[in-house]
């Protein structure tokens, strides 16, 4: 008789602990499941605007922000940048970006909403890689004409300092301007087209 007490101890012991860790495979399998349910924080901001405060970027400075996973580059240009963009109008190869990836509230040859402030996606149109800021004017390494602008140094690809590809480059394409406006002077809305603002 005294076996089985001890198989009946042993008997609701076993299934107690058996309950318990069925009970918490059950409750570690449904967490992901039911988290699976809401979108992720990355997932939200993957399509949400963006603020950027641009007060502190100086006449001839870039700023960088991320958008969509994207790099964003913004530019305050002076009124000398500017006069350099109708000085290589011939030399790029979609002068009025007609071709290009860009909002129709932009200005075709300066491709920006105000012409200081230039806003565009910072990837290659040819393979996606980052390129350089190279805003000095007749820089060695890039020659005697350039005028400042961007260089993609994966393979060569140059563009001017309104985001327009120069003719004979790998990349098919001017740099993409994303859809953005103007909450304030001093803060854009990466992501909300001007029309919509």
């Amino acid at each position: 008789m005294s076996n089985d007490g001890v198989n009946a101890g042993r008997r609701r012991f076993l299934v107690a602990a058996t309950s318990v860790v069925g009970a918490a495979g059950a409750v570690g399998a449904a967490v992901p499941f039911v988290g699976s349910w809401f979108p992720s924080a990355k997932a939200k901001a993957a399509g949400a605007p963006v603020r950027v405060n641009i007060s502190k970027i100086e006449p001839g400075q870039q700023m960088v922000a991320e958008w969509r996973g994207q790099p964003v580059f913004i530019v305050r240009r002076t009124e000398e940048i500017l006069a350099n963009l109708e000085k290589v109008a011939a030399q790029v190869a979609d002068p009025e970006s007609k071709s290009s990836d860009q909002p129709a509230y932009v200005d075709p040859k300066n491709r920006s909403i105000k012409p200081e402030l230039l806003v565009l996606v910072g990837l290659c149109t040819h393979l996606g890689c980052a390129p350089s800021f190279r805003p000095e004017v007749a820089a060695a390494d890039l020659g005697a004409d350039w005028m400042g602008g961007y260089f993609c140094p994966c393979h060569g690809s140059k563009y001017d300092m309104a985001g327009r590809v120069f003719k004979a480059q790998p990349a098919p394409l001017n740099l993409p301007v994303p859809p953005h406006s103007y909450e304030t002077d001093n803060v854009i809305i990466i992501g909300v087209d001007q029309e919509n603002a």
